[in-house]
């Protein structure tokens, strides 16, 4: 399971032109507070989201000190793109008690952000919250992320 205190981080981050304006003012703290972190795009120009949920999701499977945060308009066509790829968590939250316990209990390892559906500062307490929070490592939420995992894997086998 993904560790975060006390240990470096690689934060992949990437937007559809719907959620650019966030996505900048994500990296803009990221700067400020030397946060490690890889922009997949967009570069404000219209893009289609699955392309950079699938960019973001994969950076984040390369090793497990990094995590994604994507961002669309809704944050709801990136969160579903990025959860048909196998390893990822993809998490939708707009309030901070989600974006905590989606960590806590989930051990997500993508988070998604609506661009136009929630205000930068809030955002930027969703990022925090959510990159500050270790999966607790309990043994009924190892449990459960592990029935996540065997849904993929069965999915998989019913699907070839």
């Amino acid at each position: 399971m993904q560790k975060r205190k006390g240990n470096i981080i690689m934060v992949i981050i990437g937007s559809d032109h719907g959620g650019y304006v966030t996505k900048e003012f994500l990296k803009k703290y990221f700067d400020k507070n030397k946060i490690p972190f890889a922009d997949v795009g967009c570069d404000g120009s219209a893009v289609d989201y699955p392309d950079i949920a699938e960019a973001v999701c994969q950076k984040v499977l390369k090793s497990p000190e990094n995590c994604g945060i994507i961002v669309c308009g809704t944050g709801i066509g990136v969160s579903i793109a990025a959860n048909k790829i196998d390893g990822i968590r993809a998490a939708l939250c707009s309030d901070y008690y989600s974006a905590k316990l989606t960590r806590l209990h989930n051990d997500s390892n993508v988070l998604c952000i609506g661009g136009r559906t929630i205000g930068e500062e809030v955002a930027l307490e969703l990022a925090k919250v959510w990159l500050e929070t270790d999966f607790s490592g309990d043994a009924r939420h190892i449990a459960r992320v592990k029935k996540i995992t065997e849904l993929e894997v069965k999915a998989k086998g019913e699907n070839a």
